[in-house]
């Protein structure tokens, strides 16, 4: 019997890289090796200086880079290029390499496969595919086993519930009390009027504005801001939602609420988004995959979003 593949995943202390990662080699179906690597002062030079090379990296992480060496590496972040560079390089070039995300210039033709955002404008080259939005973990297996986790306790809610999935600011952007207010007075006013309930989250970067929006929220409701203990209820609110509203600063979010099949609306009010952000929104309205919030649901149904599984499609010809 033929032996599969092994595949890394490389593992550093970007959550999101991470997240983004360890979905696309679930989308594979095969086993996979987790590498968690910590970085030393020197990862903050550029890649140039770098090489193909685990300068980077500190001792204990450096350790477990060592043959035998897979079939596949995934890995995604300027960081992890050089690590990537160099394990190719020490399986004398049998070793594939997926990058999510730009990795820049320096030994950029090094990677099999580059999987690059529509939104960042660049200019491709062979190696590279474009994906709207990005890769994630949500799937249907994980979506099913949520939907058994949660429904009891969302089972007092009246239906049809509406799912306020809320980020923040943003490194240009803020996010204000009076952004938050809005938000959570118009939810809660179309709530109201359909005999609705509200399922909302909050996170780290909604910052001052989380009350403000949570105070509106006065219909039937299921609320979890960010520091509640308690399990976190994010993957029982993609679920079990009938519909979504997710703010357009994060493109994980928009990603993961645009790949649960539901409808979804983006709230991204002139001036809270950065115009990267803004090409990313744009690109999910002309898929078909959500459209605008502006104050009213018409719940109607969008494209499902499939980049994960997309990405693992090209990994699979290239293996």
């Amino acid at each position: 019997m033929s032996m599969g593949p092994t595949i890394w995943v490389l593992c550093d202390d970007r959550a999101g890289n991470v997240s983004q990662c360890l979905g696309v080699a679930e989308a594979l179906d095969l086993p996979f090796e987790q590498k968690d690597i910590a970085y030393n002062g020197l990862a903050k030079l550029p890649n140039f200086l770098l090489g193909t090379s685990l300068q980077g990296l500190n001792a204990q992480s450096k350790s477990q880079i060592k043959a035998p060496w897979p079939d596949l590496v995934i890995a995604a972040g300027r960081r992890t290029a050089p690590i990537a560079r160099h394990i190719k390089k020490a399986s004398k070039g049998k070793c594939k390499i997926v990058q999510v995300m730009y990795p820049g210039n320096s030994g950029a033709d090094d990677f099999d496969l580059i999987c690059v955002p529509s939104h960042d404008q660049n200019s491709y080259s062979a190696n590279e595919m474009t994906m709207t939005g990005a890769p994630h973990r949500v799937n249907q297996q994980k979506l099913n086993e949520a939907v058994a986790h949660w429904l009891e306790r969302f089972s007092f809610l009246p239906q049809p519930r509406i799912g306020l999935i809320v980020g923040g600011a943003t490194k240009n952007k803020a996010f204000s009390a009076d952004m938050g207010k809005e938000l959570g007075r118009k939810v809660n006013d179309i709530a109201k009027a359909k005999g609705a309930s509200v399922l909302v989250t909050t996170s780290r970067r909604t910052g001052e504005a989380a009350e403000p929006l949570l105070e509106e929220i006065t219909v039937p409701s299921f609320k979890f801001k960010f520091g509640d203990e308690g399990e976190n209820p994010y993957f029982g609110f993609l679920a079990l939602s009938d519909v979504l509203i997710v703010t357009g600063d994060s493109v994980s979010m928009c990603s993961e609420a645009c790949a649960t099949g539901k409808p979804v609306y983006i709230y991204a009010p002139e001036g809270m988004i950065s115009e990267k952000h803004k090409r990313m929104v744009a690109s999910l309205y002309e898929g078909g995959y959500a459209y605008p919030f502006a104050g009213s649901l018409d719940m109607k149904l969008t494209n499902k979003l499939n980049t994960t599984h997309e990405i693992a499609e090209r990994i699979r010809e290239i293996l």
